[in-house]
């Protein structure tokens, strides 16, 4: 998951100020600061640990081919005012290798140029679980999976993941590609056919 948004690393709570930069590079998960054109302008050291130096370089340097546009879509929302968007995108590590990342935005009125963007990285597994028929899903897809296997509705599934519906819809569009089904119950058909449920 990629958490945007938009803000001054430097925010005033009444006589003192606050250098969010500083409390980022607490963070044990990559974190970054863009300007609103989505150049990066800060980067913690656990994002430089995974993605290398990428101060002055797109954020969609870390975005692989196939994502770039999803990832461009968001950003522009983001200009537009959209206060939230979720998404998933594949993302490039320092050494070339791609990772699923979940990426969850949110503009925060009073953001600079300099200083537009500011996202999280969580990444998910590097390699999909394979599973019974060749089939695979990562372990976040598994568990929607079985959440939609027990009748569950995009709201209810939101609610029990913690997650937006945007992102819940995501995933089981992205089930029912990685299963070549149309529906939810064809899905599920499927994964019990498959021995993933």
């Amino acid at each position: 998951m990629w958490l945007q948004l938009a803000h001054y690393p430097h925010m005033a709570r009444g006589q003192q100020s606050i250098d969010l930069t500083k409390t980022l590079q607490r963070i044990r998960v990559p974190s970054f600061v863009a300007d609103r054109e989505g150049t990066i302008t800060w980067l913690n050291d656990a994002a430089k640990s995974v993605f290398g130096d990428l101060v002055g370089r797109a954020f969609t340097a870390v975005v692989a081919p196939g994502s770039v546009a999803t990832a461009q879509r968001q950003l522009e929302r983001k200009r537009h005012g959209v206060p939230a968007t979720d998404y998933e995108v594949m993302v490039v590590t320092a050494d070339g290798q791609e990772r699923r990342a979940e990426i969850s935005s949110v503009r925060i009125e009073g953001g600079d140029h300099c200083h537009a963007v500011f996202g999280v990285v969580l990444l998910g597994a590097e390699d999909q679980n394979p599973t019974a028929g060749g089939l695979s899903l990562t372990p976040r897809q598994i568990e929607v999976l079985q959440l939609v296997a027990r009748g569950a509705s995009t709201a209810q599934i939101a609610e029990m993941l913690h997650l937006s519906r945007e992102t819940v819809r995501n995933h089981v569009r992205h089930i029912l590609r990685a299963l070549r089904v149309h529906s939810r119950v064809e899905a599920v058909a499927r994964a019990y056919e498959s021995g993933l449920l």
